[in-house]
């Protein structure tokens, strides 16, 4: 048999040099035996890695971090945080270790980063590991927003480590390597300025800039580019979300990034039934970040890092207030001209169509579906077909049919476009019922159902003979359903 050789990895330290007050040097913790139960290889070939290296003995301690590649230097990263409004002014990594950067095709940076590698000083009492089922979930969910279209973190692999993981009983434990643009957060930022030093609050504002916003560099207030940067490509990913019916769970200010890229997928889920008020996690029992709220929760969460901001925006506070309030103050238009142009193109919309026509089309829709408490997903699928002439599917889908044929009509007479519904409109998403079903089985060591859901998932919009049970709502046995964060 032959043996492939371990990976040639070139991981950068740039973050751990530019900004030495935001990293702790740390090595992951060792992997009595380490077992790779998934890798994405498209990803690895578009990292410039190759699987099979990868797959080898080397090529699995390093996705556990127990190979690091010579010159790398692993850190775990400081940040402070809102959790769920409450200020924490210490966070960090506390089981999660940037290993370093690697290089893209493109020349970008990319962070690669090891989540559930053991305990850091940054741990907070935690034990610092993770279980097979939350990894697993993380790359499911991570690649299946990929596949939509939605900016993320991307996931690499999972790799099992031979340790058990306490939690409410003993679990197999895992660590997910993920890739992302970097790991820089808005409570990134609320840290630096805490500290009070404004030459590292600076500092910080120059690497994002770099490495996300380059285009702020030339703006004549570049600090406050970078901040109107963030609204906007925060706006759009909330809005793509809501969308496709994706709740986070957990908004956090750490969990949100600055490239725009969607983070920490842990106690979130898809909607099944079209309801605003919908909440999965298990922690968040006054509803904060249920799903009618996030647009408002990354409002708020703006705010925050708007208010870090403030040293670099002027030098007198109340300059700087004025500044960030104006900036503050574009981002509800700016969420509501990417979801309603997300809109439009889930119903199809021709782009000649009156604004207010469109938008009362739009809000008549949302209303309907809040009443008649529709499958999402299935339903704007099944408008595809009423585009073309056949109704019926989507007719089945809701009780108040007069109140539905009467929005149908007027719909159908702005000449909707089913070929653009269908690239908008997914068949396939990660369906609450089937992600917990290939969870489990995983844990079990039976990986077929993820793989097989993983297939269905990387395909979205193009509907697949013998894959109709992936696009089916989840069965009234699945009932209520509760995520949990993993910790």
């Amino acid at each position: 048999m032959t043996v492939a050789p371990g990976p040639t990895v070139v991981l950068g330290d740039r973050f751990a040099t530019e900004l030495p007050e935001l990293a702790v040097r740390w090595r992951a913790e060792d992997a009595p035996a380490p077992r790779l139960l998934v890798l994405n290889d498209a990803l690895a070939g578009e990292l410039g890695l190759d699987p099979a290296q990868l797959r080898s003995e080397d090529g699995v301690r390093l996705l556990v971090g127990a190979a690091v590649p010579e010159g790398a230097t692993p850190v775990a990263q400081v940040y402070a945080g809102h959790q769920f409004g409450g200020y924490s002014p210490r966070l960090g990594d506390g089981r999660a270790l940037l290993l370093g950067e690697l290089t893209g095709a493109d020349g970008r940076l990319l962070d690669l980063h090891l989540k559930g590698a053991g305990r850091t000083p940054l741990a907070r009492g935690g034990d610092g590991l993770a279980a097979v089922g939350p990894m697993l979930r993380e790359y499911v969910i991570s690649e299946a927003m990929h596949a939509l279209g939605i900016p993320t973190t991307r996931s690499l692999a999972v790799v099992a480590t031979g340790r058990g993981v306490r939690r409410e009983t003993v679990l197999p434990g895992a660590v997910l390597a993920r890739v992302a643009s970097s790991h820089l957060r808005v409570g990134s930022f609320q840290y630096a300025a805490a500290t009070g030093d404004l030459g590292l609050l600076r500092r910080l504002a120059d690497h994002a800039i770099s490495r996300h916003h380059p285009a702020a560099a030339e703006a004549e207030q570049p600090y406050l580019a970078l901040y109107e940067s963030v609204l906007q490509v925060q706006a759009e990913l909330v809005a793509g979300w809501m969308l496709v019916g994706f709740v986070h769970g957990v908004m956090n200010t750490d969990n949100v990034t600055i490239s725009g890229e969607t983070i920490d997928y842990g106690p979130c889920a898809f909607l099944d039934v079209f309801d605003p008020a919908s909440v999965y996690s298990s922690i968040d029992t006054a509803g904060r970040y249920a799903y009618g709220n996030q647009p408002i929760v990354a409002e708020w969460n703006l705010a925050r890092l708007a208010e870090a901001l403030l040293p670099l925006l002027a030098e007198e506070q109340e300059a700087a207030v004025a500044i960030a309030t104006e900036a503050l103050n574009t981002f509800r238009r700016r969420y509501s001209e990417a979801w309603v142009a997300g809109m439009r193109a889930k119903l199809g919309l021709p782009a000649g169509l009156d604004d207010t026509v469109a938008t009362a089309l739009i809000d008549d829709l949302q209303a309907l579906m809040r009443e008649n408490r529709v499958d999402l997903t299935t339903f704007f699928r099944r408008l595809g077909d009423a585009a073309r002439g056949n109704a019926e599917p989507a007719r089945l889908l809701v009780l108040d049919l007069a109140g539905f044929d009467a929005w149908l009509e007027r719909w159908r007479a702005a000449g909707p476009d089913a070929a653009v519904m269908d690239r908008t409109n997914p068949v396939y998403i990660p369906r609450n019922h089937l992600v917990e079903q290939a969870l489990s089985a995983a844990t079990d060591d039976d990986l077929g159902p993820l793989q097989s859901l993983l297939e269905a998932l990387a395909r979205p919009f193009d509907e697949r003979p013998g894959l109709e049970r992936y696009a089916e709502p989840a069965p009234e046995a699945f009932g209520s359903y509760v995520t949990f964060c993993g910790t």
